[in-house]
């Protein structure tokens, strides 16, 4: 399973990586457009983003939408020391975003802790994703040890360019899915 997880990353990445700049802002202002437009995220009053990486989609206009609207905006932070996510309040991306693990944006030091039963959105990123709501992140297990400290109630959202959407993600019975699939041109709830 290793092996082939690793291979369709390293397509997935591929693929998402030729998408022309021009299309991939169109298609991020889309993805957001149709994130911030949902119930859930309406409804939600903490929620757990992340910052875009790489040739990912551009999460800033979402986490934006979620600060003027007076939502509880947490970003995640690696902690080497646990290898896990410390959840980090965050009020304002261009003073609380700082360079930190392997190059990442990550909210700074100065940033308040917050509980992971806190959270009642979780944007959960990735490089592939399938329809029954399975993923394959960047390897780490980050997300993979975080997902099931989340209070039950959290819905796992994710937000991905069209070319990241797969036949089929290799999955282990222990990998929790995605709720929510949001791409440009489609959104989808996941049966479970």
């Amino acid at each position: 399973m290793r092996e082939a997880k690793r291979s369709l990353r390293a397509r997935v990445l591929r693929e998402r990586d030729a998408i022309p700049a021009d299309l991939r802002a169109s298609a991020s202002g889309a993805i957001v457009a149709a994130l911030a437009a949902r119930d859930d995220f309406a409804s939600a009053a903490t929620l757990l983003l992340t910052l875009p990486f790489g040739s990912e989609w551009d999460t800033r206009p979402l986490i934006q939408a979620a600060l003027n609207r007076g939502k509880r905006v947490a970003l995640p932070r690696v902690n080497e020391g646990s290898r896990m996510l410390d959840l980090c309040a965050v009020t304002d991306i261009a003073n609380d975003a700082v360079s930190g693990f392997r190059g990442i944006s990550e909210p700074g030091m100065h940033c308040e802790l917050l509980p992971v039963d806190a959270i009642d959105w979780v944007l959960v990123p990735g490089i592939a994703f399938d329809l029954e709501g399975h993923r394959v992140g960047y390897g780490g297990g980050y997300y993979d040890r975080l997902l099931p400290l989340l209070s039950s109630h959290a819905l796992r959202v994710a937000g991905a360019f069209d070319v990241q959407v797969v036949e089929r993600v290799p999955a282990a019975a222990h990998d929790l899915a995605i709720d929510v699939l949001v791409t440009e041109s489609r959104s989808l709830t996941i049966p479970h």
